[in-house]
């Protein structure tokens, strides 16, 4: 029969149809690039859905890697709150792709020099990382070996990866307005004073969410040509919004960014796959 519609002929899964009056998930959802193989080195990272994307996988018997394990003598049931066992290294979540470009660039080229360090209560915290050690540290001297052993791990461990299973988070971020340096967290939140004078709040673009994506996966094929990376975008919405919009709308947006991204990078880039887990938690059908 002669084709005469370009539509004619392709599978049910392009069609909402099939999928509005199918079972949920649909078949054919997810067809990967490549395979992830149990013997495959993974890396994790990302925002806080991440760490169920690593802790899955490692349930299900993949070779999850961890750079920083909990030293001995840590009860084990508060090994998370002080950042072990959450991901491949001790960075806690990593909410924004300028957070991890600029975690790649200090591991590879060493940390930067600017307010770094916060302070609560007379102890010292890692503005970086805030939440690894919420009790804080006893000195500034102490903040600054505990990252330079932290850098060197995040370097070491991506050295050794088959694959990078990062999780894109959000767009909006704070930013120290002399350094361009951003935060995982807004100063004041967990450690720290807010001062409008040098900290700013900055709501990513598409172009920019890309740009610095491109930039640390750049780096890591540096250092690491095979290197094959998964990218997800986590369904948790924004817990609030220092933009002028409502929340709703805001995380909206930010989700909406993040997954056209990860969808061009996933066209683009061969050793880059996608997969759709926002997809399937906010679906309508998923409830």
């Amino acid at each position: 029969m002669e084709k005469i519609s370009p539509y004619q002929g392709l599978e049910a899964r392009s069609f909402w149809r099939s999928y509005a009056e199918g079972a949920y998930p649909p078949e054919g959802l997810y067809r990967p690039k490549w395979v992830l193989s149990k013997s495959d080195r993974i890396v994790t990272a990302g925002s806080c859905f991440a760490q169920h994307v690593g802790r899955a996988l490692r349930k299900n018997g993949f070779n999850v890697l961890d750079a920083e394990p909990a030293p001995p003598g840590i009860d084990p049931a508060r090994q998370t709150e002080q950042g072990y066992g959450m991901y491949s290294a001790r960075y806690g979540n990593i909410y924004t792709t300028r957070q991890l470009r600029q975690l790649i660039e200090e591991a590879w080229d060493g940390p930067r020099s600017f307010d770094a360090i916060w302070t609560k209560a007379g102890r010292f915290h890692d503005a970086m990382r805030p939440n690894v050690d919420p009790q804080g540290l006893g000195s500034a001297e102490e903040i600054q070996k505990s990252r330079a052993a932290h850098l060197q791990a995040v370097k070491g461990v991506f050295a050794q990866a088959d694959v990078f299973i990062f999780t894109l988070g959000l767009t909006e971020a704070w930013v120290h307005k002399p350094s361009g340096q951003v935060y995982p967290t807004a100063p004041g939140t967990v450690a720290g004073v807010y001062d409008p004078a040098i900290h700013g709040f900055v709501n990513f673009r598409a172009a920019e969410v890309r740009a610095d994506l491109v930039a640390a996966l750049s780096r890591l094929k540096e250092l690491n040509p095979g290197l094959r990376v998964l990218l997800t975008v986590s369904p948790v919405p924004l817990t609030a919004t220092a933009s002028v919009h409502h929340v709703l709308a805001a995380s909206t947006w930010s989700k909406s960014v993040l997954r056209a991204v990860a969808g061009e990078l996933h066209e683009d880039f061969p050793e880059v796959d996608y997969f759709p887990s926002y997809e399937i938690v906010t679906s309508t059908k998923a409830g």
